[in-house]
């Protein structure tokens, strides 16, 4: 097999912090310390299935940066293109479990990631690449973070290479009527979109056939609405397509998406027909949940194909 082509993704990762145990942070006893971003962990989600992947960034000069840009490197992800800010610090957040629901909490405003504008990595990262990877996150970091989308969206077009993009809707950053309005001026340059059911309503008010037809119109070839525990549905090149779950035990929701994202990408990239790649995604999404962490759970190619395949591993 020739080698595969790259990935490259670009955006926000922070370093997160977590109650060892369910309830208020104001009652840890101890915390734990990881990362968290979308874009990154799709890459680390490729990295792991063995498809080459690069993160573009900005980090701040701190502890934080050095916490972050470690681990993602240690995931075999190339970070030659991220930038340090010395003034600038890098994003935190914070993750409690209060009644069984999660609550996270933003410490990102005025961050490194957010001096990311047009013309913050240069094109030549994107040789070799067969997609460039980009989520509606970025967008609601700061006004400059909001040009650097299409401008990086139509860098990769110009350089040949694909755009995915993941609505990514957080509303805690911005408001419905902004991040829609966003997004459909960013449509015409993107030929993967991901969106999720919760964020197609929120965003379109509907998660049906007629929001996949909406937003195929508007420029991507391939629509994937993210259905959750319900598998995934689409348009590509016209055609509707739906996909089932798997069944899983969700220990941990936050970083499914973006594992979807990398098994539809990888199995894109591993020349599978539209079927394969959703039941790809949805695989990858089953594994994400039933861990804990952002990707820590996230599996190899091989750990993948025996999951697809029903194989059964004992574990020795």
């Amino acid at each position: 097999m020739g080698a595969v082509p790259r990935v490259v993704t670009a955006g926000e990762t922070m370093v997160l912090v977590v109650p060892t145990a369910p309830g208020r942070l104001r009652h840890a006893g101890a915390v734990t310390l990881s990362i968290g971003g979308a874009e990154s962990n799709v890459a680390i989600g490729l990295s792991r299935l063995g498809v080459p992947a690069a993160w573009v960034s900005a980090l701040g000069e701190d502890e934080l940066g050095e916490l972050v840009l470690h681990r993602v490197r240690a995931e075999g992800v190339d970070t030659s293109a991220v930038r340090r800010v010395p003034d600038r610090p890098t994003g935190l957040y914070l993750r409690e479990e209060v009644a069984g629901a999660l609550r996270v909490y933003y410490y990102r405003r005025g961050s490194a990631a957010s001096t990311l504008a047009p013309g913050a990595f240069d094109p030549a990262v994107l040789e070799g690449a067969a997609f460039l990877h980009l989520t509606g996150i970025t967008g609601a970091l700061s006004p400059e973070s909001a040009e650097f989308l299409p401008w990086a969206a139509r860098t990769a077009r110009e350089a040949g290479v694909r755009v995915s993009y993941d609505v990514n809707y957080r509303s805690r950053l911005w408001e419905p009527a902004a991040a829609r309005a966003a997004t459909e001026a960013l449509l015409p340059h993107v030929d993967v979109l991901l969106v999720g059911d919760e964020e197609a309503r929120a965003l379109w008010g509907e998660d049906d056939e007629t929001c996949l037809e909406r937003l195929a119109a508007a420029g991507p070839d391939e629509v994937v609405l993210k259905l959750g525990a319900r598998g995934c549905a689409a348009s590509v090149g016209g055609e509707r397509l739906t996909s089932p779950g798997f069944p899983a035990r969700q220990l941990d929701p936050i970083g499914a998406g973006d594992a979807f994202a990398a098994g539809y990408l990888a199995a894109s990239l591993w020349g599978l027909d539209a079927t394969e790649r959703m039941r790809t995604a949805n695989a990858m999404g089953a594994f994400c949940v039933q861990d804990l962490g952002d990707y820590e759970g996230l599996p190899s190619r091989r750990e993948l194909s025996a999951f697809l395949d029903r194989t059964v591993d004992l574990g020795r």
